[in-house]
Formats: structure tokens, sequence, C-alpha cells
């Protein structure tokens, strides 16, 4: 799901050619990128390996221009191990302008990552 071959494949749901720059430990600053070099600016909350992620929205860049979040948006992962596989729970504050949006792509995304954990 991070590696970054894999993480640009199942992301390609949101922004085909999307990247981040940095490393998920917990306190380190990421960058999540899109083609053009715009995206967010993150910091991982909280990394607890295959259990749960938390990342920390801080601000984006849109057409050139840095927006800092009054604040910090949180992108959680939580990983569940059950009896018939495994669970990966997915919660994301946003704004009610994106809502739609991206009630839209993150089922296209988890069907995509769904595909890249169960290939052999």
């Amino acid at each position: 799901m991070l590696a970054p071959e894999t993480y640009q494949q199942w992301t390609v749901a949101f922004c085909e050619g999307c990247y981040y720059e940095g490393t998920w430990e917990q306190g380190s600053t990421m960058r999540f990128l899109g083609p053009s070099g715009e995206g967010m600016l993150a910091q991982i909350a909280e990394n607890r390996l295959h259990e749960f992620l938390s990342i920390r929205h801080l601000s984006c860049t849109q057409n050139g221009v840095e927006k800092t979040f009054p604040d910090p948006m949180f992108e959680n992962y939580t990983v569940r191990d059950l009896a018939e596989g495994t669970e990966l729970v997915v919660e994301m504050d946003t704004t009610a302008e994106y809502e739609a949006m991206f009630s839209e792509m993150w089922p296209q995304a988890l069907l995509l990552l769904k595909a890249i954990c169960e290939q052999p």
C-alpha cells in the first residue's frame, strides 16, 4: 500500500501520476504530489506498522499558491486481521466542497488496492 510503485497504482483513482516525497516514519514531513508538482504538505501523526497510520494534512498547493488549513485535516488508516481476511478502514477529514468527489474516488481507489493486495 505504501511502497512507491504500488502507491502510484492505487492512487491513480485520485490523480494519474500521484507520488509522494518523504518517509512514513512518525513525525516526518510528507508531500503528496501530482504530476504538476502541486499537492499536499502533511506530517505523519502516527504510524503503527500494519495496524494504524494517521496523516495530518497541513496545507495544499494549487495553481502555485500554498494554502495553510486553519485546522489540520486527518486521513487515518486502520488495519484489522479478521478470520476471513484483512480489513482496511479509511477515515478522512474533508470540506463539504470535496465530499462528493472523494465519495466517488475512494471506492475506486480501494478496489485497486484490493487487487494489488490479492495478487499472488
